[in-house]
């Protein structure tokens, strides 16, 4: 089955953020996409759900106050 595409729009409300959040992570490489003619972005869900994997918060140890100050 072939990957979904995502037009930016839809890449935003899957993200839940605004449009220009996802125009400002392909411009910074965070987000891969790839131009169909010279302005309509695409963004294969599987390279979304790549992102979201590469971006979770992992469980670490307990982090107390006193850790950030001293």
């Amino acid at each position: 089955m072939p990957d979904e595409l995502f037009t930016v729009a839809q890449a935003a409300e899957y993200l839940k953020v605004c449009d220009k959040t996802i125009r400002r992570m392909i411009k910074a490489n965070k987000l891969t996409a790839f131009k169909i003619g010279s302005r309509a972005w695409r963004i294969k869900k599987s390279d979304i759900d790549l992102y979201i994997a590469n971006n979770v918060n992992v469980a670490r140890e307990a982090v107390t106050p006193h850790d950030f100050f001293t």
